[in-house]
This record gives C-alpha cells, structure tokens and sequence, in this order.
C-alpha cells in the first residue's frame, strides 16, 4: 500500500492544530500507560497500522507487557487489566465506535464509578485524539517506519 498524501503539507496548519490538543491531553496527567492502552485499543478498532506501530513500541518502552498488549482485543476476557484500565476501554470502545454506541449510560457511568469527571473529561479527550490521528493516517494511508 502507498502513501497517498501528506496532510500537514496540503494543509499546512493542520498538525500545529492537532498538535495543541494533544499537548493538552499530555499535559492533564492521565496515566501514561493507561494512554498507551487508549491509544493501542482505538488504534485496533479503526485499522491504523501506523499507529498501532508507534503506539505498541511507545508502550514497550515505559514497560508495557507483550501480554498486555497483545490481550486488547480481548481484554473483556483478560484478566490481567485493572478496574480502571477497564473502565477506560470501555470508553475507549464507545467513543470510537460513536455512531452505533451513542456512548451507553452505564459506560459512562462506570467510568466514573473509578475515575474523577476530570479525569473522565481528560480520557474522553485521550479517546477523541487517538481517533483524529487514526482518521488522518488511515485516510492518508501514512506508513509504519520500521
């Protein structure tokens, strides 16, 4: 599969945009691992290789498991995720898959059952920003380096 076009050169505002929000989402302390987790899952169900590369190496690094990694497509079953990690990947779940979810009550509900509203607010934009990235490199067909 090739590439087929540079986002950030067609428009050139574009990724210091995306780029803003996601210091945002840095910035509210959500715990790094849980926003690999975020990411890796949301990244799976949209189909974006390039982030599903990034994203599992990142993981990797801060000392994320092979097990863990790999059991996100079935973590309902796994049993080697928190409360809070499930609770994440349930929203995870919902927000990416919006148009059919509409993002059920007790979803949300259990978010916040183990999370903060701020907390919940700073997942919930860790989940919409994994999902504008996964939109662009998949749209763009952006390549995994390496």
């Amino acid at each position: 599969m090739e590439a087929r076009m540079d986002i950030y050169e067609l428009a050139p505002g574009s990724m210091q945009a995306l780029m803003g929000l996601q210091d945002f989402v840095d910035s509210t302390g959500l715990d790094k691992t849980l926003s690999e987790l975020i990411k890796i899952r949301a990244s799976q169900i949209n189909g974006c290789a390039f982030c599903l590369n990034m994203h599992t190496k990142d993981a990797r690094k801060m000392g994320e498991t092979e097990q863990r990694i790999y059991g996100l497509n079935a973590w309902h079953e796994a049993p080697y995720y928190t409360d809070k990690e499930r609770a994440a990947l349930a929203l995870t779940e919902a927000v990416t898959l919006v148009s059919t979810s509409h993002v059920p009550d007790d979803v949300y509900n259990n978010a916040l059952k183990v999370f903060t509203p701020e907390e919940v607010a700073h997942i919930t934009l860790a989940i919409v920003m994994i999902n504008a990235w996964n939109r662009v490199a998949v749209t763009s067909r952006t390549q995994p380096v390496g």
